[in-house]
């Protein structure tokens, strides 16, 4: 078998015809995909560099693994309309239920959502309650005035490659899953006409001084590296991470190959249901370090913080976050519905499938 530079896989597997990539994969891996809370979500921007943020993810009926973004920031889908190559990192097991699972990294292409709203806002109230309790409890009349949050943009990947750590073990090399050659990827519901609303990210423009985020991200644990390594976006679960003056010196996993250029640094940690998160993202440029026997080290030079919509704190804090946002989404989830000529969804009571 040859193997690739990205990633040294110590054995590998083909599926059969018609089998998809889910079905094809060993029981504890597909437990990963449908029980985790969070995936580490990356896309690439017009530039190639890779942008990374913890997200929700949902087991598609068809064989796929569906995201969401909000129709008011809906950056992160048009990164993967323009560029359908993604990656899906399953490093973090919190609030699974799940003892020693492995690490899953799923390389994919991303076809976009977003020719129905309201058929994407219905189902986003099915499935949330699936694998959050965010909103338990909160009265009916309350959460139907919060289209803003469940009007939403549904991202479905198509698993290209599979790699898995068992039980999460780092320091051996992966196993891997790869889609027959010459298969199809579905394609993306056509772009909104207009030029794109400026100003849809949650935040307004990148903290001008990165010191603080570099502060706040060593109390999140390790952090996930993500870059582009032949061709394809490549994110990691980093083994250790020690600060620099400029930014991080990471550890990687067993398996992972040469890694240089840009770079994006995410920080990430939530509460088993998902009721408070806290999220740094950085971006740099990474350069090989002196190895010391215990694996691949990565030396990162932080050049900014994207700004974070984290959920932290006591239940009043979180809330304000969350309801400080509405006016300013509100207004962009109304632009973003009339550049691709639709309603403005509403929030429905979720009816029997």
């Amino acid at each position: 078998m040859t193997e690739p530079t990205s990633l040294a896989p110590a054995a590998q597997t083909t599926p059969a015809p018609g089998v998809t990539a889910i079905e094809a994969l060993p029981p504890e891996v597909r437990e990963v995909l449908e029980r985790f809370i969070v995936c580490e979500y990356t896309s690439l921007t017009r530039t190639g560099r890779p942008i990374t943020w913890p997200i929700t993810p949902f087991v598609g009926a068809h064989g796929t693994l569906d995201l969401t973004t909000g129709l008011g920031y809906p950056d992160k889908a048009e990164r993967a309309r323009r560029d359908p190559r993604v990656a899906l990192l399953y490093s973090d097991p919190t609030g699974s239920g799940l003892h020693r699972p492995p690490v899953v990294l799923v390389q994919g292409r991303a076809a976009v959502r977003d020719a129905d709203l309201q058929a994407n806002t219905d189902r986003f109230i099915r499935d949330l309650p699936t694998k959050t309790t965010g909103f338990a409890g909160t009265p009916w009349w309350v959460v139907r005035r919060w289209n803003w949050y469940f009007a939403r943009i549904y991202i479905e990947v198509t698993p290209e490659r599979v790699v898995w750590w068992p039980e999460g073990d780092l320091s051996h090399p992966p196993l891997a899953w790869t889609r027959p050659d010459g298969a199809d990827f579905p394609t993306s519901d056509p772009a909104p006409s207009g030029p794109p609303v400026p100003g849809r990210a949650p935040a307004a423009a990148a903290p001008p001084d990165p010191r603080p985020f570099l502060d706040r991200a060593e109390q999140l644990g390790e952090p996930v590296v993500s870059a582009v390594v032949d061709g394809l976006p490549v994110t990691l679960r980093c083994r250790s991470a020690v600060r620099t003056p400029g930014g991080f010196e990471l550890r990687l996993p067993a398996g992972a190959g040469p890694v240089t250029g840009p770079v994006c640094l995410t920080f990430h940690r939530h509460g088993p249901a998902m009721e408070w998160q806290e999220n740094v993202v950085l971006v740099g440029t990474a350069s090989e370090s002196d190895g010391d026997g215990e694996g691949r080290l990565l030396r990162v030079e932080v050049e900014r913080a994207l700004n974070d919509w984290s959920l932290a704190g006591g239940g009043i804090r979180r809330s304000r976050a969350f309801l400080g946002r509405a006016r300013t989404l509100r207004k962009k989830m109304r632009e973003e519905a009339a550049r691709r000529g639709q309603p403005v969804p509403v929030v429905r009571r979720p009816k029997p499938l």
